[in-house]
């Protein structure tokens, strides 16, 4: 619990969402201590979603979340630049990279995620990943120049980039070692009809394949995939996925397992350490620990970890985890907690939107909709009171 008359205050480490919202909320809380964000960039915190998606096609470049007046006004310090490499939770101290240290008489985590590398790859211009601001720029002077791009991995991120790709007027090839895009989050059956939005578009989905080699010299100029293929490219972007960023926290004695292990309100297993966001693994109503990567979760969380770093513990409300993802004209949305080995109900595609629901156990668990976002957020209200499928399809 945070002491009124704590002389270090609250210090957050991360320099997007999760970090923003946790401020505002202890302000909102009226919390009469300091509060320290610490940043590793060089950026106001920022919005991350429009990365891939308005950043990329040149139709926005502030993303910012607040102003700097913000920050100033509710007495918040935001030290960008600021990268952490330690804790020490007996001495309650965050390590900077230039050797430094913060004290804090309360330490919140939110640092977020690291986009995952493919192992040895070739040091050539024309290979982008796409995670911060600067990366985001970076591709999108790339793809001025590129012709043929090649997006590596259909997650959502990956998804998103070879939409915003192709609306530039780029050939876009897009792989993926599943058998469909989506597949490990959505089942193959969803995928499957993420992939013919794409290809409708003009886009070479080619799945269940890898890739082998990327080549080049200086400049990449193709890609060898598993099957013996080679694709011709002069932009490459790798969207294989991500992992908490957690490897900063070796030797603090902070619980970590596929990100920062806590409890239902954010507690770690250190004392006066929290986490949320993207890198913190929550501890579910079943018991289960749970690490959801959506923007939405992000101000829920935030709701509930202040009062309880406050001494103010609050039951935790019953979240529906909601995501969505823009591609092409066709928002996908996803309610609830879908499944790839769950039952899929198909009941709408018109060829490009469409609606189906995912039954587990008898119950309604998620719902993910193309174009609709009226008739999936309606069952919000069904899927977290567990209503039995048939009550739903009825």
């Amino acid at each position: 619990m945070a002491s009124s008359t704590g002389t270090q205050g609250i210090v957050i480490v991360g320099g997007g969402l999760a970090a923003t919202r946790t401020a505002e909320q202890l302000r909102r809380a009226e919390y009469p201590g300091p509060i320290t964000i610490l940043s590793d960039e060089q950026h106001l915190p920022y919005d991350r979603p429009p990365l891939s998606k308005e950043v990329l096609r040149s139709e926005v470049d502030d993303v910012t979340l607040k102003p700097r007046e913000f920050y100033d006004e509710h007495d918040i310090t935001l030290r960008l630049g600021a990268a952490a490499t330690g804790v020490d939770t007996d001495a309650r101290t965050v390590t900077l990279a230039d050797g430094s240290t913060v004290g804090y008489d309360e330490l919140v985590l939110a640092t977020g995620l690291v986009p995952r590398r493919i192992p040895d790859m070739p040091d050539l211009t024309g290979i982008c990943v796409l995670r911060s601001f600067d990366e985001s720029l970076a591709l999108r002077r790339a793809a001025t120049s590129a012709r043929r791009a090649v997006v590596i991995g259909a997650g959502f991120i990956g998804c998103e980039v070879a939409a915003s790709l192709r609306g530039l007027g780029l050939q876009v090839v897009l792989i993926e070692p599943q058998p469909a895009p989506l597949a490990s989050v959505l089942g193959e059956q969803i995928g499957a009809l993420v992939a013919r939005l794409h290809r409708d578009e003009g886009v070479d989905v080619r799945t269940g394949v890898g890739v082998s080699r990327i080549r080049g010299h200086g400049h990449v100029d193709s890609v060898v995939l598993s099957d013996g293929a080679q694709v011709d490219a002069d932009l490459v972007v790798v969207g294989i996925g991500s992992h908490p960023a957690t490897g900063w926290l070796q030797g603090s004695g902070i619980d970590v397992d596929n990100g920062v292990l806590c409890d239902p309100v954010g507690r770690t297993s250190a004392p006066h350490v929290w986490a949320l966001g993207d890198v913190a693994s929550w501890r579910d109503q079943s018991g289960h620990q749970v690490r959801v990567e959506h923007w939405s979760n992000v101000a829920e969380q935030a709701r509930v970890v202040v009062p309880a770093l406050l001494g103010q513990d609050k039951p935790a409300a019953v979240v529906v985890p909601y995501f969505w993802s823009d591609q092409y004209d066709v928002k996908i949305q996803c309610l609830g907690e879908p499944a790839g080995t769950d039952t899929v109900h198909l009941v709408e595609d018109d060829g490009r939107r469409f609606l189906a629901y995912f039954e587990r156990d008898g119950v309604i668990a998620g719902v993910v909709g193309a174009g609709m976002p009226a008739r999936v957020m309606k069952l919000r209200a069904k899927i977290a009171a567990g209503a039995p499928i048939a009550e739903v399809l009825g």
